[in-house]
Parts: C-alpha cells; sequence; structure tokens
C-alpha cells in the first residue's frame, strides 16, 4: 500500500482517481492546486505523487521542481495532462496523458513505488 499525493484543479478528476486508488488499497490524500500540494508534500511523507500539469498558480512543472530540490527528491512523481507537451521532459518519472485508462495509472504506481511500500500492501 502506498500514500499517495493527487494534485489537480479538477475536483472532479481528483475525486475519480481517490476512488479508484483507494480501491487498490492506498492511501490518498488529494490538493486542489499547486501551491496546497507542495504544502502537502513538504508536510507530509508520501510514496509517489500524481500531478496535473497546467494548474493556474503553480503549475505541475513548479510542483515537481519544488520536490527535486528537497530533501525527497526520490519521490516518483507522475504528470497526467491533456497537454503533455508542456511538461519539462526530465522531472516526471512518468506522464499520462488525459484521458487514460484507471488501470495504467494503477500499473504505473506499482511499478514506481518504493519496493518497501508495496510490501505493505
Amino acid at each position: 500500500m502506498c500514500t499517495i499525493l493527487v494534485i489537480d484543479d479538477e475536483k472532479g478528476i481528483l475525486q475519480i482517481i481517490r476512488q479508484a486508488l483507494t480501491k487498490f488499497g492506498h492511501n490518498v490524500e488529494t490538493a486542489d492546486n499547486g501551491n496546497e500540494g507542495i504544502q502537502k508534500f513538504d508536510g507530509g511523507s508520501y510514496d509517489i505523487v500524481i500531478t496535473d500539469i497546467r494548474m493556474p498558480g503553480i503549475d505541475g512543472n513548479g510542483v515537481v521542481q519544488h520536490i527535486r530540490q528537497s530533501d525527497k527528491k526520490a519521490v516518483p512523481v507522475i504528470a497526467i495532462s491533456g497537454t503533455p507537451w508542456m511538461q519539462e521532459a526530465d522531472n516526471f518519472d512518468l506522464v499520462l496523458q488525459k484521458p487514460f485508462p484507471l488501470r495504467e495509472l494503477v500499473d504505473s504506481i506499482h511499478t514506481l513505488a518504493p519496493a518497501k511500500a508495496m510490501l505493505a500492501s
């Protein structure tokens, strides 16, 4: 089981992803903008971060840049976006283009999750 932070400014997407990942046994926290996501990341302990790229204010590129400059820079970050060409190439571990099958997201989490997180599931 992983502890996952999902950041997206679309509440419907947050709800769908939270429900799907919870069904697969993961602990999921959400943030509806980049600033809130960074605050939660800094104050929490996450195995994976999933972030939209295009959001008002701090976008997904800003979120991943913050993570890569933090003490927890090894946390895998998955970008989800309808505009994948806007992502900064080397910062994300994986980019999924919206719409994507939820199974692809779940499989990606299993691939990227630290082994210790998956052993708990």
